[in-house]
């Protein structure tokens, strides 16, 4: 049975072109809708329901394709995210799970795709937990590329969304399956992700994990001691653990500051 695809992209040129590769090099994969904007999409992939989307990532609104995976219910289609801009590519993109095109699309490129979709939907189809751990993966990629465009973070919370700049973090600590956020100004927010998933989201804006419990804002770092165990000390006086297995990339972070 063929994959069903839809293709999402506001350039009609982009999303022929596309189409036709598709049709040429990828027998696996059927092309079963294309939409041009967020709305268009929502409603196709009600009526589609496409095993995977080819999402581009900057439509006009900048980040309309992410905000269109924020405001659907996801039933397990995969996602291969689409852009120019190649370094929304790099560290956005740290997990195997994830898949992405960039554009001019290279024919290769496609078919390597084309294997791991086909590999993806085996994997997910064995195990149902498969298909929790891969929808996290698509927002954290989501939230990365997000953050990379706009250095603001989105936290979710009970009566609505918290909006926060990532500069002003100090730092982030573990709590069991939450974390704590620690701000600059003193102030304190928890959050129900884990601290994992901060450390994928902002692998590539100076944060450093220095320990299990612990990622810094390198920005915000006052001093590194050594006497009495390993120790950051923040802006803020906090003293913040070092892991004896951090040390030397902790130590060539600071050197190059």
């Amino acid at each position: 049975m063929a994959i069903k695809a839809l293709i999402i992209d506001d350039e009609e040129l982009a999303r022929e072109n596309l189409s036709m590769m598709i049709s040429s090099f990828c027998p696996e994969i059927e092309v079963v809708g294309k939409a041009q904007d967020k709305e268009e999409a929502k409603h196709k992939i009600r009526s589609l329901s496409p095993d995977v989307i080819f999402l581009d990532i900057c439509m006009p609104s900048g980040t309309e394709g992410l905000s269109l995976l924020d405001e659907i219910e996801h039933t397990g289609f995969l996602v291969v995210f689409v852009t120019a801009f190649k370094e929304y590519a790099l560290k956005a993109f740290n997990t195997n799970a994830v898949h992405y095109l960039l554009k001019p699309i290279d024919i290769d490129e496609l078919i390597e795709a084309e294997k791991k979709i086909q590999e993806r939907i085996n994997l997910l189809d064995s195990d149902p937990q498969n298909k929790s751990n891969y929808q996290e993966s698509i927002m954290n990629a989501a939230q990365s590329i997000r953050t990379k465009i706009t250095d603001k973070l989105t936290i979710s919370h009970s009566r609505g969304i918290k909006i926060v700049s990532i500069s002003e973090i100090e730092y982030i600590e573990a709590k069991g399956n939450c974390t704590d956020l620690y701000f600059k100004n003193k102030t304190k927010y928890t959050d129900t992700r884990t601290l994992k998933t901060y450390v994928n989201i902002l692998s590539d804006s100076h944060f450093f994990r220095t320990h299990k419990s612990y990622l810094i804002n390198l920005n915000c770092l006052k001093e590194y001691l050594t006497m009495d165990g390993n120790m950051a000390v923040m802006e803020s006086g906090k003293e913040i653990p070092v892991a004896r297995s951090k040390t030397k990339e902790f130590v060539s972070l600071l050197k190059n500051l």
